[in-house]
């Protein structure tokens, strides 16, 4: 087994220490280590990433990376590849949490609009008769529901759009890769990615879907673009929606902090907000509540997560 430099360690410590990094600021990490630049070295880099995903399948991880359906850009993180009892003690979710989570997901992966989001007042009130529910969670008041979905989203598992939804996290993105298959998720006609965050074909007959960014690069490739399934010309419009980024956006050196440390104004800042979406979503209710209903194409296939 090879020896792993120091460079080498310093890129996994990076993205075990700050979490899931975007694509800009881990080659910024990578130019400050090698003092190499992607656009003349890129080889380079992927011998690096290369050699480092080599020695970390010896303890059942993987550097991964990920393009976020929500704001298309790439992200690169380190997952574990084992889901056994023994790895889920790892966590510092409780029982309760997880299943909220969990819950959360599956509502998500099952939306056959492929929205990829839920509303924030529908997550708080989510139902979770399909699950193996821990007794515990007869415990879990609302309160707790909204500090966990804040917890969850500063680290990743869930994100925030700017429509005051609940998306699926960069992290769940990464770690979730191969729920999402075995989920039976319906993937994206183009990259073969989870489309639970994607455009649908026009056609209510057709299933195929296919994610907002590979939809812009395949119009601005041809200009026109029909369904590769039914030929139905598609139209595309840029999303409105995008991720808040929860983490510090500060200068990005080499020697980061990690993200588990927020600052000190960062909890109360979340909690204003989340106050003030609740008051919101009380008193018009959630959009989703009115029209899913009506958004719902019962000739499209959609996921059953177990």
């Amino acid at each position: 087994m090879a020896v792993l430099s120091w460079k080498h360690h310093t890129l996994i410590q990076s993205l075990l220490e700050r979490g899931p990094l975007t694509e800009k600021e881990f080659h910024l990490i990578f130019t400050g280590i090698t003092g190499q630049n992607l656009g003349t070295h890129q080889g380079k880099f992927n011998d690096y990433l290369l050699k480092i995903n080599r020695e970390l399948s010896y303890v059942q991880l993987d550097l991964r990376a990920c393009r976020d359906p929500y704001d298309g850009r790439v992200y690169f993180g380190v997952v574990n590849n084992v889901s056994d009892d023994q790895s889920k003690l790892g966590t510092k979710y409780s029982v309760p949490q997880i299943a909220f989570f969990k819950a959360i997901v599956e509502t998500i992966a099952q939306d056959v609009t492929a929205e990829g989001t839920i509303c924030n007042l529908d997550a708080l009130n989510i139902k979770l008769e399909n699950q193996d529910v821990p007794a515990a969670f007869k415990n879990f008041t609302m309160s707790h529901k909204e500090k966990t979905l804040d917890q969850l989203v500063k680290d990743k598992w869930l994100c925030y759009t700017e429509d005051d939804n609940i998306g699926l996290g960069v992290r769940s993105i990464l770690d979730l890769r191969s729920w999402f298959h075995n989920a039976g998720v319906p993937s994206c006609q183009v990259c073969n990615e989870a489309g639970f965050k994607a455009k649908l074909c026009p056609n209510d007959g057709c299933v195929v879907r296919i994610h907002h960014y590979c939809l812009k690069k395949r119009f601005s490739q041809k200009g026109v673009l029909v369904c590769p399934s039914c030929e139905t010309q598609w139209q595309y419009q840029p999303p409105k929606a995008e991720p808040i980024e929860v983490e510090n956006e500060e200068t990005e050196p080499v020697q980061s902090q990690p993200s588990s440390n927020p600052g000190p104004s960062q909890p109360s800042l979340r909690s204003k907000r989340k106050r003030q979406r609740l008051n919101d979503a009380e008193t018009a209710g959630c959009s989703s509540q009115e029209s899913g209903a009506n958004r719902k194409r019962v000739t499209r296939s959609s996921a059953h997560p177990r």
